[in-house]
């Protein structure tokens, strides 16, 4: 997991760009003619991208207008710690390290398997790029320049901020983090919302989001390994979470496959954040979340006798 000074530098001034200044110069749009086949590759790419989830037909158009692809090498950097910030980049395909230095020592924290997108945070807050991302495989990205993503993706997310900012702040589980870092907790959330029964997340499923309730109540249900097989399975309720909670986060601080399902009650919304996101923000938070494990386990055994190694493969 990255620690929680990863994205310090953005303290430094993250009010530095204000995208309600920013004028709409239409005559300033970027166009990269695609083929068909590039055209679909990027739509494919770009389906998940939390960033993007909030923009308008005719935005998402114009961003995927403007982007352009990039062959990676092995070994490339694609962009250093320390660098400024010039393009906002989704994976096509390929393998990446998240690699950051501190006080001299370089680490991979996180790594990046074919899919997700980074370098964002320095765009959003003229701060210098806070990791080092390097291709591990032979690859392509797709890149947005600094002009287009602050004209679009930046000035939807102003308005994204101020109809969630009061909401993390009120959430607990994020005191630990300084009121710049919760911000930009609000700059890479996405919303996504389910009826009445339908599952959230799914038990032996890889984890790729977390998740925080913003309306509604989400019913967790775990099933005995031996049963999940069987048609009367014995699953379990085990937590139902409502406004201001999370769910999701253990299979992320373990990096195991989630060891329960989340079902909607009634119409659920909820601000979910991805894995890479959650690794790179969240680190001061981490401790918190780590204790739950033990009040996890101790639910387990009043319930089925067992934690069922819940710390080897959490929720």
């Amino acid at each position: 997991m990255a620690p929680g000074g990863l994205e310090k530098e953005g303290r430094v001034c993250a009010e530095a760009y204000n995208p309600d200044e920013e004028e709409d110069d239409t005559d300033s749009r970027i166009i990269y003619p695609k083929t068909d086949d590039q055209r679909n590759r990027l739509q494919e790419a770009c389906k998940d991208i939390l960033l993007f989830k909030s923009l308008d037909p005719e935005q998402m158009s114009q961003v995927l207008d403007a982007m352009f692809e990039k062959p990676v090498k092995c070994g490339e950097h694609v962009i250093d710690q320390g660098d400024d910030g010039d393009n906002f980049y989704v994976i096509d395909w390929g393998t990446y390290d998240i690699c950051v230095k501190s006080d001299g020592v370089g680490r991979c924290v996180g790594n990046y398997d074919n899919r997700g997108s980074f370098g964002e945070l320095a765009l959003m807050y003229n701060t210098p790029r806070a990791a080092t991302i390097i291709a591990t495989s032979v690859g392509a990205i797709w890149g947005l320049d600094r002009v287009t993503f602050r004209r679009i993706i930046v000035k939807n997310n102003a308005k994204k901020r101020r109809m969630y900012e009061n909401f993390i702040e009120s959430l607990p589980f994020l005191k630990s983090l300084e009121l710049s870092e919760r911000m930009k907790v609000v700059d890479v959330i996405g919303t996504k919302s389910y009826t009445d029964g339908e599952q959230i997340i799914a038990q032996g499923d890889g984890a790729e989001s977390f998740f925080i309730v913003e309306s509604g109540e989400v019913r967790i249900v775990m099933t005995r390994k031996s049963n999940l097989d069987m048609e009367d399975n014995g699953a379990v309720e085990i937590a139902r979470y409502s406004r201001g909670q999370y769910f999701g986060e253990l299979a992320l601080v373990t990096n195991k496959p989630r060891a329960a399902s989340a079902y909607a009650i009634g119409n659920v919304k909820c601000l979910v954040m991805d894995v890479q996101a959650f690794e790179r923000l969240l680190g001061p938070c981490m401790e918190i979340m780590k204790r739950n494990i033990a009040n996890y386990e101790e639910q387990l055994v009043a319930l089925f006798g067992t934690n069922m190694d819940i710390a080897d493969s959490s929720a």
